[in-house]
């Protein structure tokens, strides 16, 4: 058999589908998984792809089963996993040879990583990989963090293995370090804003107007073949539509409200805090999850207080659905503007000069938050006046002009019901705050320096001064 160009570790679902991927697009492919079993069992598997697929029994056997220079894809549980990986990888391959981090790590690792193997003749790519089950299997979008050399002895399998939008794939190179694996993050973190939004939509139409699973699937399969039209707002519309073959009932229904999480948006709410860069739409997606766990505690609540929740009671029926379709369009540009501003501040702190339009660009296909609403990103950010909040671009603030309204009107009637909509609410608040030249941050200056003499300035004259609290 012919040397693999390429190795994997990992054969968990995600290692097992990208390897199944690249064996697909024609690159020989070595495998190794810690537990032998598997690996034997996935080879057995891999049905007409076992050619293209060599089983390698310890990690040894693997670099010596890949061509020189050698890039082996770590596909691990992130963190220690990962680096005892690259521990034992150190003492067996040679200069040239190239490391690849491609599980969910946090950036702050992936600098690490790539710093200590500076000097030591292996390269280090942090990669961050979009699409779940599915897009590694068939096509994910792939975001690489690397030097540009690196990325370069691996391209020509990374952009055969990924989505292809328009032909296009959609992969590339980011950045130094961590880059890729940041801009994962981000892209994270919008994910949960955009899932929170469509859930609170949903609870809308569930508990404002008493519409049943099957109706709200049909409304979400209608905005999909719009302007909403994306990889989530799809499987949403799917989701409701499921019936549960146990009790014949619409399987949403049966579904736990406790939603998981793996720390990723997490991650994003604190790089933006870190860097004093508003992401407030994500931050009550995360919190929303976290409150979503505490079910024990949200159950004694809800009898505690007793307090009634009220139907909406719209003149139209018709024209509410219209209004919440606005409404999430509208929130979705907040929360898109919010992550990419993080990105855009990352870049300049980071030193990465970040390339946000082909970032959006590659997130067209392949991975989670894939819409058409990524490529109206893609073209602002080509225009010459790109640069700053995507809000003040022309086409986004048109966009914003028109659908404010609806989630101004959707966030006062689900307060107004009782229903809770946090990240929409966040959404609005950002753009109010975002758009007021002048606010009320004059008084909390003012309470700063009265206990804490931490001055203020004037709007009349340069400097800091103090305001004569003591008399």
């Amino acid at each position: 058999m012919a040397q693999a160009e390429i190795g994997l570790i990992g054969l968990g679902v995600m290692g097992a589908n990208l390897a199944l991927n690249i064996a697909e697009k024609g690159f020989p492919v070595a495998v190794y998984n810690r537990t032998a079993e598997t690996t034997v069992r996935f080879h057995a598997e891999a049905g007409t792809l076992q050619s293209r697929i060599t089983p390698c029994p310890s990690l040894e056997d693997l670099v010596k089963a890949i061509r020189p220079p050698r890039p082996i894809i770590i596909m691990v549980k992130a963190g220690e996993a990962v680096d005892e990986q690259i521990v034992q990888l150190r003492a067996l391959m040679s200069e040239g040879d190239i490391i690849i981090d491609a599980g969910n790590a946090n950036f702050h690792d992936t600098v690490r990583r790539f710093r200590a193997l500076e000097g030591s003749g292996l390269s280090f790519i942090g990669m961050g990989v979009s699409g779940g089950e599915e897009g590694a299997r068939h096509g994910p979008s792939i975001m690489v963090g690397g030097t540009e050399d690196s990325y370069r002895g691996v391209e020509k399998v990374l952009t055969a293995i990924a989505a292809k939008y328009k032909k296009e794939p959609c992969c590339a190179w980011l950045g130094p370090d961590g880059a890729g694996h940041f801009v994962k993050t981000i892209h994270n973190g919008i994910e949960y804003a955009d899932m929170q939004m469509i859930a609170e939509v949903y609870g809308l139409m569930r508990d404002g107007l008493g519409m049943k699973a099957a109706d709200i699937a049909k409304v979400f399969a209608r905005w999909n073949g719009g302007r909403l039209n994306s990889y989530l707002v799809e499987i949403t519309a799917k989701v409701l539509a499921t019936i549960d073959p146990r009790t014949g009932k619409p399987l949403v229904d049966m579904i736990l409200d406790r939603a998981g999480q793996k720390g990723t948006g997490k991650w994003a709410v604190i790089e933006a805090q870190d860097m004093a860069v508003p992401a407030t739409a994500i931050e009550a997606a995360v919190a929303a999850r976290v409150l979503s766990s505490m079910k024990a505690e949200r159950t004694r609540a809800e009898k505690a207080f007793a307090i009634p929740r009220r139907k909406l009671q719209p003149k139209s029926a018709p024209a509410l659905i219209r209004q919440l379709e606005a409404a999430l369009y509208a929130g979705k540009i907040a929360a898109y503007a919010q992550g990419f501003a993080v990105m855009e501040q990352a870049s300049a702190n980071f030193g990465w000069n970040l390339p946000l339009g082909t970032i959006a660009k590659i997130w067209r296909e392949g991975c989670i938050i894939r819409s058409q609403f990524l490529g109206l990103i893609g073209k602002a950010y080509a225009k010459p006046e790109s640069g700053g909040n995507l809000l003040m671009t022309k086409a986004f603030r048109t966009m914003m002009t028109e659908s404010h309204s609806a989630l101004r009107a959707t966030v006062a009637d689900a307060a107004l019901s009782a229903a809770p909509v946090p990240a929409l609410s966040s959404a609005l608040a950002y753009f109010d705050s975002y758009r007021q030249a002048r606010g009320t941050a004059n008084l909390i200056q003012g309470q700063r320096d009265f206990f804490g003499a931490h001055s203020f300035e004037r709007i009349d004259a340069e400097g800091a001064f103090h305001g004569p609290w003591s008399g």
